[in-house]
């Protein structure tokens, strides 16, 4: 067990029943008044993120995640398969749990699968993948200010702006945590 004023951000604890990761967290002491705890999280099976305040002498049970790496194989149907690097077995998630991952997923990357009581919970992407740019527009010639930014899609099939430089095939580094392009990779 773990009392409320030991949590900080990152750490993962069962919050009514519910496995949730904490996101930020506030230990407020104003003046004569008994102190409170205020806590954002994120439900770990669902993403969904919420506010509470709490006792400080409150105390929770913390989850202990275990964290295997993995390699993405394919998406067959509705699921996608993933194999254990060390043990080569070939667990299959569903889409549901994979989430908004699968924008960013293509054959043979690398992720991260963390379990809790034996049962996949959560997927962790690294913080940015390289992909390819499958379809844009030709960028307008003359139109060289740097902060002209097209449509393009990627390899994925996910939809996010780059600047005009950009062209079909080139390789580019894209945030996984907003979605947004970070810069162009030379390969």
């Amino acid at each position: 067990m773990i009392k409320a004023t030991e949590l900080r951000v990152g750490k993962v604890i069962v919050l009514e029943g519910k496995l949730i990761r904490i996101t930020n967290f506030e230990h407020i002491t104003p003046g004569n008044w008994r102190g409170i705890v205020q806590i954002k999280f994120k439900d770990v099976m669902t993403g969904v993120g919420s506010q509470k305040r709490i006792n400080p002498d409150d105390k929770f049970e913390e989850a202990y995640l275990e964290t295997k790496p993995m390699q993405f194989l394919y998406k067959q149907g509705e699921n996608f398969v993933f194999m254990d690097n060390e043990t080569f077995e070939q667990p299959e998630l569903a889409a549901d749990v994979v989430g908004e991952a699968a924008k960013y997923l293509k054959e043979n990357d690398e992720v991260k699968i963390c379990f809790f009581e034996g049962k996949v919970v959560s997927l962790e992407l690294p913080a940015a993948v390289v992909l390819t740019i499958k379809y844009t527009e030709p960028g307008a010639r003359g139109n060289t200010v740097s902060n002209v930014f097209k449509d393009a899609e990627l390899e994925t099939g996910m939809k996010i702006k780059v600047p005009n430089h950009i062209n079909i095939g080139d390789k580019v580094k894209v945030d996984t945590r907003t979605g947004e392009f970070q810069e162009r990779v030379n390969s």
